[in-house]
């Protein structure tokens, strides 16, 4: 059995699935995809269907009613991954902003020693593509501010390309996380290194969307900065 699984959350996406099923096919090692399909008015989940027939046994999809938010979909998604027991667990977007590519990096990362291996933009040898230089400053800040309040040892505390092995995810109390956006990866690494795992970075070039549209908001901000002294003083 293949024991390695990537989970990707999308909603209104049909510009990058198919291209995104495709490109993980095709990687070197073997991956099984999971979709977690908010109820995409665009047609995503249709197209993943379709492509389910070709792909019988390797793609698989939950289907949810309504935009319920990227760490309720990510929570599902390690559920269905443990249950079907799978030894190493992704998170990415399916926006080509993460370079599927890097997905076996990752996995290498893991097999070498590391319980959760990050793919960071702000490690040496990592970097951003075609970003306008604000929202640079702004991703790169915040991640500062996330190590100043939390004493997390980590470069990218915000990064949302991740590689779990399957104990940190059983370990992790998943009813428990209390937030939905940046806040959800910031939450994610933080009780990982407080039960005492071993956490990698892993630099990536991070690539901002060409199709589709960005699904960041301002509350999405301001859970992660409040959340996080939340995570602090709780």
């Amino acid at each position: 059995m293949i024991d390695r699984l990537v989970i990707i959350p999308t909603y209104n996406e049909k510009e990058n699935i198919e291209k995104m099923v495709r490109k993980v096919f095709s990687l070197p090692k073997e991956f099984h995809l999971l979709i977690i399909d908010d109820g995409s008015p665009d047609g995503t989940a249709d197209i993943v269907k379709k492509l389910q027939k070709e792909f019988e046994g390797f793609l698989h999809m939950v289907q949810r009613t309504g935009k319920l938010g990227l760490g309720t979909a990510y929570i599902a998604g390690f559920k269905w991954g443990i249950e079907k027991g799978y030894e190493f667990i992704f998170e990415m977007d399916c926006d080509f902003s993460h370079n599927p590519d890097d997905l076996v990096r990752l996995h290498d990362a893991c097999e070498a020693g590391a319980d959760v291996a990050i793919g960071s933009r702000y490690c040496k040898g990592g970097r951003v593509s075609n970003w306008p230089l604000g929202r640079i400053m702004m991703s790169y800040f915040a991640s500062v501010y996330v190590r100043i309040v939390l004493w997390m040892d980590i470069k990218d505390t915000t990064a949302g390309f991740k590689c779990y092995r399957r104990k940190v995810l059983e370990t992790i109390a998943l009813d428990e996380i209390r937030f939905v956006g940046y806040a959800f990866q910031i939450e994610m690494k933080y009780r990982s290194l407080k039960r005492g795992f071993k956490l990698v970075e892993v630099p990536i070039t991070f690539v901002d969307r060409i199709e589709g549209v960005s699904k960041m908001s301002t509350n999405i901000f301001k859970e992660a900065f409040i959340g996080v002294l939340q995570m602090r003083f709780s």
